[in-house]
């Protein structure tokens, strides 16, 4: 009796085996690798899609390149004297700043022909500035100084730079408007328009 049961299990056992050797084939076949790693999960492609198109009217003119230094000072607890808790960072911002003009203001009075064809009188719009667009990767803090209380209270927080780009975005628009930049946007205005006539024969005279 038990030689015949081991030769049924055997048996059985063979079966089975044969069983798993024809699925892993056929699966194969298919196509189908059970000891293939998984494939990694991939984010379908959508394409991309144009929302809308607008006219643009402004001639960006010039642009200017700032530096500036921040000098931010804390006093900390008023009670505890600066090398406690005070602090004082320096912080070297980059910037740039687009000055345009808006040709969409050359309505009809802005500029006149004159009856021969050969001059053409304008008044160029008044130079604009856009906002700074500071350069976060080349600005940074180069020197800061802290209290004893001040460093050990940060080492345990993320530092937060907002604030510095707030001043230098103030500072650079501020430093913008006190520089050429409006004038030289004009400047350049003025040289394009006269370019673009030149070949048309017509003189650009340009009156304020």
């Amino acid at each position: 009796m038990k030689e015949k049961s081991s030769r049924r299990g055997s048996h059985g056992f063979g079966l089975v085996a044969l069983a798993l050797l024809l699925a892993l084939l056929a699966a194969n076949y298919f196509g189908v690798n059970p000891f293939r790693p998984a494939a990694e999960a991939k984010e379908p492609e959508r394409p991309s899609l144009l929302v809308s198109i607008q006219d643009m009217s402004q001639y960006h003119a010039a642009v200017g390149n700032f530096e500036v230094i921040i000098d931010s000072q804390e006093n900390g607890i008023s009670w505890l004297p600066d090398f406690v808790s005070g602090e004082r960072t320096l912080f070297l911002a980059k910037g740039t700043v687009n000055a345009y003009v808006d040709l969409g203001g050359l309505t009809g009075e802005s500029y006149q022909l004159s009856e021969d064809g050969k001059k053409a009188t304008i008044r160029v719009p008044a130079a604009q500035l856009d906002k700074p667009n500071l350069n976060v990767k080349d600005s940074y803090i180069y020197d800061q100084r802290r209290g004893v209380g001040k460093a050990i209270s940060d080492a345990f927080s993320t530092p937060d730079q907002s604030k510095f780009f707030e001043m230098a975005e103030t500072r650079i628009a501020s430093a913008a408007e006190e520089s050429e930049l409006r004038d030289r946007a004009t400047e350049n205005t003025k040289a394009m328009i006269t370019g673009m006539l030149k070949p048309s024969g017509v003189e650009a005279v340009f009156v304020e």
